[in-house]
This record gives C-alpha cells, sequence and structure tokens, in this order.
C-alpha cells in the first residue's frame, strides 16, 4: 500500500517494501531530471528539510565535542590539585579531551551516512554517538569517585 502526501517540493511517497518514506519530485521545468537517465538507482536530492536536520544534528553533535574538551581543559588547568593525588586532574581531564576528539571525528562519519541514506531513500543508519557517549562518561564520573576516595583518604 502506498501513502502520500504534499511536501511542497514534490510527493513524499511511502516506499512498501522498505517501509521508509521517499520524496519524488517532478521533473523540471526545463525538461532536465535531477539524476543520471543512465542509472535505474541514481541518487535524488533529498528534501532541503532533511538535507539541513542532518546538518543541524552533526552541528549539535560538535557543539557537545567542544564542551568536552572546554571541560577536560578547565579540569586539568583550572581545578586545585586533590590532596594526595597529584594526577588526578589529568587522569580526569585527558579523557575528556579525548572524547570530545572522538565525537567531532565520529560526527562527521555519521552526518556522510546519513546524508548517503538521504540520497538512496534508505533507511537512516543507527547513531553510536549517544552510546559512545554515555559510556564514557559514565566511566570518567566512576573514575571522578575514585580520585576522590583515594584523595579523602589520604
Amino acid at each position: 500500500m502506498v501513502a502520500s502526501a504534499l511536501t511542497g517540493y514534490g510527493q513524499l511517497v511511502r516506499n512498501a517494501s522498505q517501509g521508509v518514506w521517499v520524496e519524488e519530485r517532478p521533473a523540471a521545468r526545463d525538461g532536465h531530471d535531477d539524476h543520471d537517465q543512465g542509472s535505474s538507482h541514481a541518487p535524488t536530492e533529498p528534501d532541503a528539510r532533511f538535507t539541513l536536520a542532518n546538518e543541524r544534528t552533526f552541528l549539535a553533535w560538535n557543539r557537545t565535542a567542544l564542551a568536552l574538551v572546554v571541560a577536560g581543559l578547565g579540569i586539568v588547568q583550572l581545578l586545585p590539585p586533590f590532596p594526595g593525588v597529584p594526577w588526578g586532574r589529568h587522569v580526569l581531564g585527558l579523557p575528556l579531551i579525548a572524547l570530545g576528539a572522538a565525537v567531532s571525528v565520529i560526527s562527521y562519519g555519521e552526518w556522510r551516512r546519513t546524508q548517503a541514506a538521504l540520497r538512496r531513500g534508505a533507511p537512516l543508519p543507527r547513531s553510536l554517538l549517544p552510546r559512545v557517549l554515555a559510556g564514557t562518561i559514565a566511566g570518567i564520573a566512576a573514575l571522578s569517585a575514585a580520585v576522590l576516595l583515594v584523595s579523602a583518604a589520604r
């Protein structure tokens, strides 16, 4: 069964075999299509709203990455040393800086994979970033508790 709705840019059609929404655009008024006539699976231009939403998600992940780097630098440079644990600031700050770098790089790969899926009309790929971020932050929280306990014991 095919359901459709007008998007303002073309016809949004649900692909029954894949269960995804695909926009079908009419041919340009100048008689030229947006895709290569030689290929039956040529990429189509996705709705601009989806492309811009994908870009906003990418930028949000990069704001998160920047915040992680700044938090790590702040811990290493501005936090007073833990009594009896001179290495404590570095143990807490360096993983945050590394996580920020990783989130920035991974977010670019996720942006590209999602953009490619949008162009193919394929299901969107699952993101690894929430799992990586949650796991690493939980690990850093546990490490923080350990550093504080060691510091309090001395």
